[in-house]
């Protein structure tokens, strides 16, 4: 099974860019679809997110639509989240989540649908 470690978050201003990174070990990559999502205080987890396991797919929440860019290099066992115009809306704590797939296409947006997940990483916009 795959172990996921997320890293890169950080403080930044509104308006500034991140870039996360999702590592994985233990697993064949190539075979999964990941996700990202994230967890703010007093809120529930929220997909953010997901890109199929060859990459020719992906799917982004209204609310980063057009601002963050999710990429995978199987090569590298690496997920990214490219995250610019950032707002403080954006402040939370970010994790990546994997399901093995046999469909190339197929992206997953529901927290049910991944069985394997990373300990996650804060990103903090301040105003």
């Amino acid at each position: 099974q795959v172990q996921l470690v997320e890293s890169g978050g950080g403080l930044v201003q509104a308006g500034g860019s991140l870039s996360l990174s999702c590592a994985a070990s233990g697993g064949t990559f190539s075979n999964y679809a990941v996700g990202w999502f994230c967890l703010a205080p007093g809120k529930e987890r929220e997909f953010v997110a997901a890109i199929s396991r060859d990459s020719g797919n992906t799917f982004y929440s209204n609310r980063v639509q057009g601002r963050f860019t999710i990429s995978k290099d199987n090569a590298k066992n690496t997920v990214h989240l490219q995250m610019n115009s950032l707002e403080p809306e954006d402040t939370a704590v970010y994790y990546c989540a994997a399901e093995l797939t046999s469909s190339t296409w197929r992206v997953f947006r529901s927290s049910r649908e991944y069985d394997y997940w990373g300990q996650g990483t804060q990103v903090t916009v301040s105003s």
